[in-house]
């Protein structure tokens, strides 16, 4: 299983716990019901949320800012 630094994923979300659960969620959601991953570091037997993590710390999806 693949480990995903909670520090760098806080760095990610801007230290926000809450925008990282919710769009780790929504992005291992959309993994699940097929949508293709954006990384090829992780094997095939690797859950949708830890897939979702790996690509939140690379980079790869990112929150949305809104504007008020």
């Amino acid at each position: 299983m693949a480990y995903v630094s909670l520090e760098k994923l806080l760095d990610k979300t801007d230290s926000s716990v809450f925008k990282l659960v919710v769009l780790a969620s929504k992005r291992a959601l959309e993994i699940a019901e097929g949508q293709p991953k954006l990384t090829d570091s992780l094997s095939v037997t690797v859950k949708p949320s830890i897939i979702a993590l790996q690509e939140i710390m690379e980079g790869k999806i990112k929150a949305k800012e809104l504007k008020s």
